[in-house]
């Protein structure tokens, strides 16, 4: 923890009511800074404090907190002996999070708010003013004592009434509430940052606009929703090239935040589309735009995108002065390349690196080294050579040697990676066809009727999946890291309870309760689909096993077709010793000349230009010497050498 955790900057409105709940006063602020202070009794205040307002000072004592919408960067926190609720509004979820999590570790593990050490007569005698100090960042003691005191009740975590609670001890058949936890599942990531992560989030603060790319399982995506989560929600849109990706960091695909369609139409045809309500609102109240897996996203379609920015905003600046944060590996699946009319094949992809638009923005880059899926030296060593075109002789060795590998436990199968969607899907009929038994039906929950196909594109779970004994399935979801219970992990369907599906994972049985998944409207409005958290997982496409780390697959490279395909269906294993490649040949290994350029130019011009003094360029200890921030070690030598 760190000493920012007891700060949060964000909208402030503030209301006092009298006895009868009626408003009496009421304060508002675009933008307050909040701290959490004590005084020299050792009470717990919230400080609110503003550049032309005089601090405004509030007892936690007897709250309680409405945290729904924390993720929307939304809370309040009802003072009920002050009769007062403050009301919160565009925090960066992240920080928001943190702040609460302090006030209630803070206050959980509180022994006495008074100092038993000074009376209260001293105090009001001394005739020295009333001091007040910061609070002391949350330690492991903290959230050890907070733990330890959580079931009994605190101000935050208000007993039930003592009816409900009668009731329930009278009904010996009812299962009484569980103990509230101490944090809520939350899509905000809390694990520290190393120090490549930690650069790009701070150049991202300061305000450049950046791409950052790194190898599969470098930590681009959790990188990002952290990004995501500092960032004031009101004025940032999260954007991806594909459905599946914006849904792994709650935002909308790019088309459907741009508002022109395909992009085939005119640039005019596009500036009117985007100028209509309320396209034309959401660009113009935009001021950062996060781009995932921009690898796929085409070149002409970003050079329109802009053009567009500049038009509807009404400002000349790259992108109309939108802070721009692109995330993707070019290494990896291209843009979805297209024959134009009258034509019959399909012209080489155009990135977006190769615009004049990308030039223009004056992107800061950098590249994450730090492997995070494998942890196996040689199997990195491998993956980091198959990225870049190269399969020499102890590549293609290790590979083949996989082929004979028994990598099944149990009745669970390896996943078969397809090359074409089609042939992963007449594999998973075929194999669920031939299980004897009778099919169970899971219909999928939609919030909105006729949503269906939006849904079924954004959100990696089917609207009807069919289930047998014996089938095979992936888990979609996280449901218990320390359980191996993860997105990706393999399973088999031993039988069913209770209409739900019981999956005998590697480690544990897990009966698959529906789960929630929820998407952003280009509006800011929300889609919800709840469904069973499985999927058929006899084979898979390679385009969507991307983002996924498989603990068991095989896959047969006979029929790819784009550069970067067979490093990303190998880099999707956790291991050597989980994979099976079943006829590896170095020909189908291959990267685009033009990324190689790319990734070349890169290594040379990818350390941050000093400029006026900030974050980004201020002096950072690393090993022994000392470096600008924005001149990692980290970054400077490549695993591979490209050549």
């Amino acid at each position: 923890m760190n000493n920012n955790d007891g700060l949060l900057c964000c909208a402030v409105n503030i209301e006092w009511t009298n006895k009868q709940g009626v408003v009496q006063r009421k304060v508002a602020h675009k933008k307050a800074n909040l701290h959490l202070i004590r005084d020299e009794r050792r009470e717990i205040f919230v400080e609110i404090s503003t550049a032309k307002t005089s601090p405004v000072k509030l007892l936690l004592k007897g709250i309680s907190v409405h945290k729904k919408f924390m993720n929307e960067g939304k809370a309040s926190i009802k003072f009920q002996p002050l009769n007062c609720t403050l009301y919160l509004s565009n925090a960066p979820p992240g920080q928001l999070l943190t702040f609460l999590r302090t006030v209630f570790v803070k206050m959980t593990g509180e022994k006495s708010n008074a100092n038993p050490n000074t009376s209260l007569r001293t105090q009001l005698l001394s005739g020295k003013p009333k001091q007040y100090e910061e609070i002391s960042p949350v330690t492991n003691a903290d959230i050890d004592k907070a733990r330890a005191k959580v079931s009994k009740g605190t101000d935050t975590t208000p007993s039930p009434l003592a009816g409900k609670k009668r009731k329930l001890e009278r009904d010996d058949t009812v299962r009484p509430p569980a103990a509230k936890k101490l944090y809520t599942a939350s899509p905000i990531p809390n694990e520290p940052l190393d120090l490549e992560q930690q650069e790009v989030l701070d150049a991202c603060l300061a305000g450049h606009n950046l791409f950052f790319t790194g190898s599969a399982g470098t930590g681009k995506s959790y990188l990002l929703r952290r990004i995501i989560g500092a960032l004031p929600p009101d004025v940032t849109t999260a954007t991806a090239s594909t459905g599946v990706a914006a849904c792994h960091i709650g935002g909308v695909t790019l088309h459907q935040f741009a508002g022109i369609g395909s992009g085939e139409a005119t640039l005019e045809r596009s500036v009117e589309l985007a100028s209509k309500h309320p396209t034309a609102s959401i660009w113009r109240k935009c001021k950062h735009l996060v781009i995932d897996e921009i690898s796929m996203v085409d070149g002409e379609y970003f050079e329109k995108i802009e053009q567009v920015a500049r038009r509807v905003r009404r400002n000349e600046k790259p992108f109309g002065g939108i802070q721009l944060i692109l995330c993707g590996d070019f290494f990896q699946l291209p843009p979805i390349s297209r024959p134009k009319l009258g034509e019959t094949k399909a012209p080489p992809p155009r990135f977006c690196f190769k615009t004049k638009a990308w030039e223009d923005c004056k992107l800061i880059t950098f590249e994450l080294k730090r492997v995070h899926r494998q942890d196996d030296d040689r199997f990195i060593s491998i993956l980091n050579k198959i990225r870049i075109g190269q399969a020499d002789k102890e590549v293609t060795n290790a590979l083949t040697a996989t082929a004979k590998q028994k990598i099944e436990q149990g009745d669970i199968l390896a996943t078969r990676l397809c090359s074409h969607t089609k042939d992963a899907d007449i594999i998973n009929e075929t194999k669920l066809k031939a299980l004897p038994g009778e099919p169970q039906i899971f219909e999928a929950q939609d919030s909105v009727p006729g949503t269906t196909k939006q849904l079924d594109n954004q959100t990696p779970v089917p609207n009807k999946l069919v289930l047998k004994i014996g089938a095979q399935v992936m888990l979609l979801k996280n449901i218990s890291v320390v359980s191996g219970l993860v997105n990706g992990a393999r399973g088999v369907v031993k039988t069913f309870r209770d209409g739900l599906p019981v999956v005998q994972f590697r480690n544990k049985e897990y009966i698959a309760r529906h789960e929630r998944w929820v998407i952003k409207t280009a509006s800011g409005g929300s889609l919800a689909r709840k469904q069973v958290p499985l999927k058929l997982a006899w084979a898979f496409s390679i385009h969507k096993s991307q983002g996924l780390t498989l603990d068991c697959v095989e896959m047969s490279l006979a029929r790819v077709f784009e550069a970067g395909q067979a490093y990303v269906a190998l880099s999707r294993a956790q291991s050597l010793e989980t994979l099976r490649v079943l006829d590896f040949n170095s020909a189908q290994v291959w990267a685009n000349p033009d990324v190689l350029q790319f990734y070349r130019h890169l290594d040379r011009t990818r350390i941050v230009p000093l400029g006026p003094v900030n974050k980004l360029n201020t002096v950072k200890k690393v090993g022994k010497k000392r470096v600008p921030l924005g001149k990692s070690k980290l970054l400077e030598k490549p695993l591979v050498n490209i050549c």
